[in-house]
């Protein structure tokens, strides 16, 4: 069966009227140059507005993010810093919600959220989270509702899913 492209179908013609997701990603210490890759694809799938990759998170051009990225790396627009506490305030200037993605004990439930868009999501370290000074400058905290055993996702499976739950919630609010 041939596939059609997502813009030619009935749905997509409904998303052609966004212009792009006004979300921005900071990642923080991200280790993973695969899941650094996969946070490129997830913003060019939705156009989101930019990537801020923080302190050791990994930046093109490598090897690991172009095998996951398949490219995007190239359409996404990107900036690296290696501290993010200056960047903060300065987006939260230009009128950006700032959301922690953690499970802190005070975390809002995704689903319940209603974010305030600009929004900039701020991802951490895969295992350690995080770090205590950036959270404690974030505006809201946010968390996956976790049914299973585990208490957490991987980081970028983590950014697909809340990246998508805010383009659904955009969608909603952008195009009545």
């Amino acid at each position: 069966m041939d596939r059609l492209p997502f813009q030619a179908t009935h749905a997509g013609a409904r998303y052609a009227e966004l212009a792009g997701l006004p979300v921005a990603v900071l990642l923080d210490n991200v280790r993973s140059l695969y899941n650094v890759g996969s946070f490129f694809r997830t913003a060019d799938a939705v156009k989101l507005e930019k990537l801020y990759l923080c302190g050791i998170t990994g930046r093109p051009p490598k090897r690991a993010i172009s095998k996951t990225a398949l490219g995007a790396e190239e359409t996404v627009a990107w900036e690296h810093s290696w501290d993010p506490l200056p960047l903060i305030p300065a987006l939260r200037g230009r009128g950006y919600e700032i959301a922690a993605v953690e499970t802190t004990l005070h975390a809002a439930d995704l689903f319940d959220w209603i974010p305030r868009f600009p929004v900039c999501l701020v991802f951490g370290h895969e295992v350690e989270g995080i770090r205590p000074e950036v959270s404690v400058l974030c505006d809201t905290h946010v968390r996956i509702p976790m049914l299973g055993s585990k208490h957490s996702l991987n980081v970028a499976t983590a950014g697909g899913v809340v990246i998508y739950e805010l383009l659904r919630k955009y969608r909603a609010t952008a195009l009545r």
